[in-house]
């Protein structure tokens, strides 16, 4: 077989379409993967986007696809954080992770090889992924592919990168703050966080972050967002809660006219501590006038109880007591207790300050969040979809989130995540959007959120936006 047009040509469609040359017998699986491979030994130098390599398995596997699955043959990356990959060096961006290799897959995972997806390696992270860059002191930063001075996003900017510099077509991500919604903004690509409860963490993971976590993808087009959910969703052995079901595949809901929905919108000016930034605000702009422009009813309004000032410390707290919790469980692995100098600064931060609470005041935290959750989810029982920034914030330089002073650090952070955040606790799907760039060349994303359990709501939209005002999806 020879090369369809040019491999590189191949690299820049979606994950869809690169299947669909496969079964149509213009490429084979070995060609692309040697081809995705190439690409990232050519450009992962520049943007530090994959930090552990399985090339010779990846060729392996490759040649031994069958082509029964909807994606035989197409390569992928797994975040380095989740997605446990049996047999694969696993760090999530820290240095007390020396020497781990996965001992099973994530059942994800499972979903994603049964699905034909050939794994060339792990993508970059921040440590733990607690943090909206991915700049790690392990493996160092990643570097956005459309301006090399600005950040990818985190926790999944690794994944987001490579997407965005065509290595591959769609790198898996999780998200428990904004971590598939920010990196999709800063890098052009589509994000969708699901339902709570919609892909299992599993196993051995019930919930992460006490349910803000949630596991999803990174791509260029919404039918291979649709699509890839639609393979890796389900409830599995030990799920403690599962997703509303959905009324049928999301990949049926492509094209599939939404009707009138009601949208509410917000600019920006969240909180006294979130002023409107001006790429943001007319960037939601452009998608209100876009959304009238189809037909749906549209107009300023949104959850009161965003604007909560109490909201950031709440979920600070949580953040914080399950990164401490974590690293203690990590030293019972090891055999041997964290010394908390190996972690970074922001982490061994948040661990001291976890210690000197009590489980009383943790779960009167989660108690204030419940009721949040409830005081937000109301506002969708007379509205079908929130557009809102995805960031709070510009797109941000490299170094901006490193600052030394914790203070100044976590302000920033919380906004990043000011948009973003809020729809962890409250467990509902969300997606970011492609929406224009900055002057110096950076996306800028809009985030659309649906009732609980309503990804259909988001797909069948995003479909109809991405139709209306095609985004440019990679760097080339």
């Amino acid at each position: 077989m020879g090369y369809y047009h040019h491999m590189d040509d191949v690299l820049q469609l979606d994950a869809t379409a690169q299947a669909q040359l496969i079964r149509d017998g213009k490429i084979s699986p070995r060609e692309l993967t040697e081809a995705s491979i190439a690409r990232i030994e050519a450009l992962d130098p520049e943007f530090n986007a994959v930090v552990h390599r399985r090339f010779d398995r990846a060729l392996a596997e490759a040649a031994a696809v069958s082509g029964d699955g909807p994606f035989s043959g197409v390569p992928t990356l797994l975040k380095d954080l989740g997605w446990l990959s049996e047999g694969d060096v696993y760090t999530e961006g820290s240095r007390v992770l020396r020497g781990f290799v996965c001992p099973w897959d994530a059942y994800a995972t499972s979903r994603l090889k049964r699905a034909g997806f050939v794994i060339l390696g792990r993508t970059n992270v921040p440590e733990f992924g607690t943090s909206s860059t991915t700049e790690p002191t392990r493996h160092g930063a990643t570097r956005n592919p459309w301006h090399r001075d600005y950040s990818p996003g985190g926790s999944s900017g690794g994944s987001a990168a490579a997407v965005a510099a065509g290595m591959v077509a769609m790198a898996t991500a999780n998200d428990g703050g904004g971590s598939i919604r920010i990196p999709a903004s800063l890098c052009g690509l589509v994000g969708l966080k699901p339902s709570r409860g919609r892909i299992s963490l599993g196993p051995g993971v019930g919930e992460a972050w006490a349910g803000l976590g949630a596991s999803g993808v990174l791509t260029r087009t919404v039918r291979d967002t649709a699509a890839t959910l639609d393979l890796l969703s389900g409830l599995m052995p030990g799920d403690p809660y599962t997703a509303p079901p959905l009324p049928g595949p999301l990949a049926e809901e492509v094209g599939r006219p939404p009707g009138r929905l009601r949208v509410g919108f917000t600019a920006g000016h969240l909180r006294d501590d979130v002023p409107e930034y001006p790429d943001g605000a007319a960037a939601v702009r452009r998608a209100a006038s876009l959304l009238e422009s189809l037909g749906h009813e549209v107009a300023e309004s949104s959850p009161a109880s965003l604007a909560d000032p109490s909201f950031p410390d709440h979920l600070g707290t949580v953040v914080s007591v399950n990164t401490a919790a974590w690293v203690d469980q990590l030293g019972r692995l090891r055999g041997g207790a964290v010394d908390l100098d190996e972690l970074e600064a922001m982490n061994k931060a948040m661990v001291v300050a976890a210690r000197k609470g009590t489980a009383v005041d943790y779960v009167g935290r989660l108690g204030w969040l419940d009721a949040y959750r409830g005081r937000v989810i109301q506002w969708w029982d007379s509205r079908d979809l929130l557009l809102t920034p995805t960031l709070g914030t510009a797109p941000y330089r490299l170094g901006w989130l490193t600052d030394p002073d914790f203070r100044v650090l976590m302000s920033r952070l919380n906004l990043t995540m000011a948009f973003t955040a809020p729809f962890n606790v409250t467990g509902q799907p969300a997606i970011s959007l492609p929406m224009g760039r900055t002057a110096d060349g950076v996306p800028v994303g809009v985030q659309l959120v649906a009732a609980p359990g309503r990804e259909d709501i988001l797909v069948r939209v995003a479909a109809q936006i991405e139709e209306a005002s095609p985004w440019t999806v990679s760097t080339g």
